[in-house]
């Protein structure tokens, strides 16, 4: 039996405290795990910003990647390392590159999901009139009636990029004076108006990494650092199957390991608004208390992916379309497509895996929680984006909900 060596590479932004605990509780794990007939250990590096040489082949087999959703250069090398290399990345970077809001609003659409009433319209401006566009828009451009547009979506609305970008240029419309208005302000972005659901009752965002889901209640009010709410029992099992099932049906369709979906309840009805996010909040300031949650369920799909060896997979998407049928309810076209999902995620395989050779990790990761390499992880990331003045309330404010986590759930759930 040989021991053989598996490489985690972080491809990392502006990320400081989840890269250190993940690192540091994947050392203290000591994992040798028997696989194929060797030993497998595990080494974590984080990626650097180089030139490269297209031929070369990295030791990589598995990459966390927060980068490439906005740094072509990274995206490029990751692409190379998966077309020569056989590399393993979270998540998927021509998935990432491609499908921006409107495609899966689009596809949902198809599977019988209860997207609100959305529309695409032009850009009010354009950066440079090449001679190529103005011939086109000459010859093609028509003139639109913005007003019946905004009656046809309905008021409120929400105007926001059609490509996403967290939170970027989004407002809310009430009237068509507001709607010329944001429309003539709005440059050279390609919009969607969508149909607001006014007067929802829930606001939810599911976390899903690999097969692995996190329900948090969400408050849009809510100073950023408090949106995450940790309250508890807000929504019921059927809910609650109904929304992981949601999120996991767009993560395999897109092949997006880690993504976030957010839905909002009104009237029975569970409305996905907004569900490409594969660059999900991760930092501490943000999931404070649900923090241990994402980086228990980062090492164990990232282990398991490497020890395992797997494979991007093609998305083959006529599946999907093919397990629903018109007529079927919300629930029964989940159900359809759900064994699809779990054959993607490898669920059974997965969830077997981690019993077998994980099974430690929760008692090593609360242990690594409580330390005051923990908390100065967190100070890290507070210090970078906090004033001075407050960076030692909100260090122990942060810390302090981990550890509520660690005595509240402490054993990792799904």
């Amino acid at each position: 039996m040989a021991e053989v060596t598996r490489k985690i590479g972080l491809s990392l932004g502006a990320d400081i405290c989840w890269p250190v605990a993940y690192t540091e509780i994947l050392n203290k794990l000591d994992l040798a795990i028997p696989w194929g007939g060797d030993t497998v250990r595990f080494e974590v590096d984080r990626l650097r910003i180089d030139p490269f040489d297209l031929e070369e082949h990295v030791p990589h087999h598995v990459v966390i990647d927060r980068l490439t959703h906005w740094y072509n250069p990274r995206r490029e090398w990751i692409k190379k390392a998966i077309l020569l290399d056989d590399v393993y990345v979270f998540n998927n970077p021509w998935s990432v590159q491609s499908m921006e809001k409107l495609t899966t609003y689009c596809a949902m659409i198809r599977l019988g999901f209860p997207i609100p009433r959305t529309w695409l319209i032009p850009p009010k401006e354009y950066d440079a009139w090449e001679p190529d566009l103005r011939h086109t828009l000459q010859h093609y451009a028509r003139y639109f009636d913005l007003e019946q547009i905004g009656e046809k979506v309905g008021y409120p609305l929400f105007m926001k990029p059609y490509d996403g970008g967290g939170w970027r240029a989004v407002s809310r419309i009430d009237n068509a004076d507001e709607l010329k208005k944001a429309y003539e302000e709005s440059g050279t972005s390609v919009m969607h108006l969508q149909e607001a659901i006014h007067g929802f009752d829930r606001f939810v965002r599911c976390i899903g990494l690999g097969p692995q889901t996190r329900l948090v209640l969400y408050d849009l009010d809510a100073p950023l650092h408090d949106r995450y709410t940790m309250t508890q029992n807000f929504v019921d099992d059927d809910e609650s199957r109904l929304i992981r099932d949601m999120t996991l049906v767009i993560n395999a369709f897109f092949a997006w390991d880690f993504n976030s979906c957010e839905v909002i309840h009104k009237d029975g009805v569970w409305y996905p608004i907004d569900f490409a996010n594969p660059c999900p909040d991760s930092q501490v300031t943000s999931l404070h208390y649900h923090f241990p949650w994402m980086i228990l369920a980062n090492i164990r799909w990232s282990v398991f992916a490497a020890t395992t060896l797997r494979k991007q997979l093609p998305m083959k998407w006529p599946r999907y379309f093919q397990a629903v049928e018109e007529g079927m309810t919300m629930r029964e076209r989940l159900d359809a497509m759900m064994p699809i999902v779990h054959r993607r995620f490898a669920t059974e395989r997965f969830e077997e895996f981690c019993a077998t050779h994980l099974s430690h990790l929760d008692e090593v990761a609360n242990e690594w929680f409580g330390t005051a390499d923990c908390r100065d992880a967190v100070r890290q990331k507070v210090a970078a984006l906090f004033p001075a003045h407050e960076v030692e309330q909100y260090t122990e404010t942060f810390f302090e909900r981990i550890q509520n986590w660690c005595a509240r759930e402490g054993a990792f759930t799904t």
